[in-house]
């Protein structure tokens, strides 16, 4: 296993709203001074948080997947396009921009707190695609059971979530003591944020402790299968991208 554990110093950091929404960046845009400027494909990753509630006023997107995922509270979404939709704790949205869209948010909580991850189309095609946004409801995932835990697969697998962009994404609970197991392909890259508790990524050669806000990028070798180990009650997004998506992608700057 080869990975490196990137501390919310290394992360970017951003607010909005008067700084009633605050965000730490695992992944930020070009120049907010994320020590990650993406994995493969993915491009774009904000952990947002509105202890009361907070505005984000009306705004263009183009070509990009964008999910976003919420942990508590809620998120009231409005389009140019005519979509209207409230996403609560466990659901999800993915808005795939194609031509272009605008759109605006509202987080209410108390304490909302969730995910907009972008994931990069091959964006050439995708600017001539029509834009769509889609809600995906909680129950709507399936739930592995494990013991001491659960592994909620939200992309990927026989998850609904309708990308073009190959992709998983996980989201993995675990008591104290536990572990779960992920097998990560050659050619592909994970990167993990620690949402909360403490543990470590581990194969038979090697160990990488994290903490929580800690985020993590991780490779394997061949025949490689890690283990999450749970020191603390812990949960873990894990999204699986491919190095190398097979078409040009956009270029970022730290």
């Amino acid at each position: 296993m080869i990975g490196n554990v990137y501390p919310p110093e290394n992360q970017g950091k951003g607010s909005l709203d008067g700084g009633r929404i605050t965000e730490l960046k695992p992944i930020g845009f070009s120049g907010e001074g994320s020590a990650v400027t993406r994995v493969g494909p993915l491009f774009y990753w904000s952990w947002f948080r509105a202890p009361v509630e907070g505005y984000i006023a009306s705004h263009p997107h183009q070509g990009f997947e964008i999910v976003t995922y919420m942990i508590q509270g809620k998120c009231d979404h409005e389009d140019s396009h005519g979509t209207h939709s409230i996403i609560g704790p466990g659901g999800l949205q993915l808005m795939r921009a194609g031509s272009g869209l605008t759109h605006e948010e509202l987080l209410t909580g108390p304490d909302a707190e969730g995910f907009q991850i972008w994931f990069e189309p091959y964006l050439r095609d995708s600017l001539k695609q029509n834009p769509a946004c889609r809600q995906y409801r909680p129950d709507s995932y399936p739930v592995t059971r494990i013991q001491g835990g659960l592994v909620k697969t939200m992309i990927g697998g026989s998850a609904p979530t309708d990308l073009s962009v190959d992709v998983k994404m996980l989201d993995i609970q675990i008591l104290a003591g536990h572990e779960a197991r992920y097998e990560l392909k050659t050619g592909r890259r994970a990167a993990a944020l620690a949402v909360r508790g403490a543990g470590s990524f581990s194969t038979e050669e090697d160990s990488l402790m994290f903490h929580h806000r800690d985020f993590m990028v991780i490779d394997t070798v061949p025949g490689e299968t890690i283990s999450l180990k749970a020191q603390e009650n812990v949960r873990v997004i894990l999204i699986d991208v491919p190095e190398n998506p097979g078409y040009p992608l956009y270029s970022k700057r730290p």
